[in-house]
């Protein structure tokens, strides 16, 4: 092309047009984030570190080519909504919800914009997605729990107190996997000649009633399924379990670091890792759709030795070699 055509040729062209794409060689991408946790809490801002850290390896600096705004829902519906609706409004290109309170608000504000769950125990009982391998919509994301989890809760319980026959199992009313899960839980202490009794945590009052009660006529174990109530009334259950001398297995790590006896959980800090793969591949033009929700790929054995001693109880050494944590 000779030079004359070249500059005819600018000259068609919209200045507008030069002086944008000269302003905006690569836009910042943003990504919103809404977690479960309240701001303060030490585990909640280990999982953030962790999402921000794998992105950072694959690509994404925040305050770089990306922004991250971060709101703190602490577990509580009303915040949940209101953040929620605040990340929206921002309009990222995809949004990570720690916990199915979070994706469900984010749910209730946009059908359209790209979320990523993590730490959801049942997302087509709760309806985040149509089924596991083809979610539909706008949302997929990592399962934190496996129904199949309840039956491994019941086995340990027995092996660290052969002497438990009955056993209490507080559950979430707003857990909508709690009923599968509290089949699971039934079935299997049913082979092992266990009673099940359920206990809704409804409010701390109930829960320390019906705790008390059940605590009355011996040989009591609890087992505590995940769920929001879980997480808000923490404090109170492993107080209740010391209290009563129930030995007690827990659905998250941070209630045995807390006081509580042991858990069987997936590793949370890896789901976020997870999650971060997923936020990174959707900002890079895959469909939301097109990824399958994923099921947990890696468990942990907690067991708190100074809680079982308070509790009267040998831990078998072979329960002992297979745990990765062990708090004396």
């Amino acid at each position: 092309m000779r030079r004359r055509e070249f500059i005819a040729l600018l000259g068609s062209v919209p200045a507008w047009s030069l002086t944008a794409r000269a302003q905006q060689p690569d836009r910042t991408r943003r990504i919103g984030v809404l977690m479960n946790r309240a701001a303060d809490d030490p585990d909640g801002q280990a999982r953030l570190a962790a999402f921000k850290q794998n992105l950072q390896q694959l690509g994404w600096n925040d305050g770089g080519n990306v922004r991250i705004d971060a709101r703190w829902g602490a577990d509580d519906v009303g915040l949940e909504r209101r953040y929620a609706a605040e990340l929206v409004a921002l309009a990222p290109d995809v949004i990570l919800a720690a916990g199915t309170l979070s994706a469900a608000a984010l749910q209730r504000v946009s059908r359209s914009l790209p979320i990523v769950f993590v730490a959801v125990v049942d997302p087509v009982g709760g309806g985040l997605v149509d089924n596991l391998a083809h979610p539909g919509g706008n949302t997929t994301g990592f399962m934190v729990y496996e129904y199949s989890l309840g039956a491994k809760w019941v086995d340990l319980l027995k092996q660290v107190a052969p002497s438990v026959s009955r056993v209490a199992v507080l559950r979430d009313p707003d857990n909508p996997s709690g009923f599968v899960m509290f089949g699971t839980i039934q079935n299997a202490a049913q082979s092992l000649g266990v009673e099940v009794n359920p206990i809704i945590m409804h409010d701390a009052g109930e829960i320390e009633r019906a705790t008390a009660i059940f605590a009355r006529s011996g040989n009591g174990g609890l087992i505590v399924t995940p769920g929001a109530a879980a997480s808000v009334h923490r404090d109170l259950v492993v107080a209740l379990a010391a209290r009563h001398k129930l030995p007690a297995v827990y659905p998250y790590r941070y209630l045995v670091t807390g006081g509580g006896l042991m858990c069987y959980v997936p590793d949370p800090v890896d789901d976020f890792r997870r999650g971060a793969g997923y936020v990174d591949r959707i900002l890079k033009g895959e469909k939301v759709a097109d990824l399958p929700v994923q099921a947990p790929n890696k468990y942990e054995l907690v067991i708190n030795l100074k809680t079982a001693r308070a509790l009267g109880l040998t831990v078998p050494q072979s329960l002992l070699a297979g745990a990765d944590e062990v708090i004396e």
